[in-house]
């Protein structure tokens, strides 16, 4: 099987490429580098010349407090670019499985959510993913929401705290945003597996359990075996500056999906955060 991977040198592309190859697949990776993806002729050229039979597209523009103040970038990156992404994919048979995000949510709901509930997006980003949601047909591609990124390669969380960690004795981090983090070593192999599989519709694709980001900085100092007590908790509103998008409070995305399809769900996310500071501080 043939599969192209947009944004093939990020964070989860990275591993998504990996993922891919030890299964088996044929892999092309495309990068900002090679592949405009607001240029349709040129994404059009591209999907004929691979002729791929499933594209992976991870390729979009994630810096949340850039996108507030570039709508038109955002849109232009997210939603018209998955637009062009989708067309070729249609002219070459494929199909399309999109990796989108908890931020398509408004983040009020008191309990996890669900593939069917409403997104509400509250940001410039997250209204410009769920626009690229829905340039898909779910009836061959799919989406792939996940949350609270993180992994070997790219700047993410994890490696954010383990800096501070090295420079500051007090570390100070929300405690009123809840969330999955999902980690690439885990979600990539499961993302290929979809797309194998040809399994359509909307995915919630996370690593088990929640936490706040105050508590999953105490995690990290934990699993480098640093004092935990150095983080200290604020509340979003006493946040200076405050960040220009807003953050959803409730990012927790309940894997319903996966459950009612007997997939298997991701470790606990203490599993692989061990494994990735394990490598980050070795």
């Amino acid at each position: 099987m043939k599969v192209l991977i947009t944004g093939a040198a990020g964070q989860l592309g990275t591993d998504l490429a990996l993922s891919a190859n030890h299964a088996g697949l044929e892999v092309v990776g495309t990068t900002h580098a090679d592949l405009d993806i607001t240029d349709k002729e040129q994404v059009a050229q591209k999907i004929a010349s691979v002729l791929p039979e499933a594209i992976i597209h991870a390729a979009a523009w994630t810096a949340v407090d850039a996108c507030e103040s570039d709508p038109q970038k955002a849109i232009a990156v997210n939603r018209d670019g998955t637009a062009n992404i989708v067309s070729a994919a249609r002219a070459a048979g494929a199909r399309v499985i999109y990796i989108s995000t908890d931020y398509v949510f408004d983040g009020t709901k008191k309990t996890p959510y669900i593939e069917s509930d409403s997104p509400n997006p509250q940001s410039v980003y997250g209204a410009s993913k769920l626009a690229g949601e829905q340039q898909l047909d779910l009836v061959q591609d799919a989406v792939v929401r996940i949350s609270w990124v993180c992994g070997e390669h790219g700047a993410n969380m994890v490696k954010t705290i383990l800096r501070l960690a090295a420079t500051s004795q007090q570390l100070t981090f929300v405690d009123d945003q809840i969330g999955s983090p999902t980690f690439t070593s885990d979600a990539a192999p499961a993302i290929v597996d979809l797309a194998v599989s040809s399994r359509a519709g909307i995915w919630h694709l996370t690593n088990q359990g929640s936490t706040s980001w105050f508590g999953f900085a105490q995690d990290v100092l934990r699993a480098a075996e640093l004092d935990p007590n150095r983080v200290q908790p604020i509340a979003t509103a006493d946040l200076r500056p405050q960040r220009p998008a807003k953050r959803p409070a409730n990012s927790v995305l309940e894997n319903a999906q996966m459950r009612e399809a007997n997939v298997t769900l991701l470790d606990d996310y203490h599993t692989p955060l061990q494994r990735l500071v394990d490598r980050l501080t070795s």
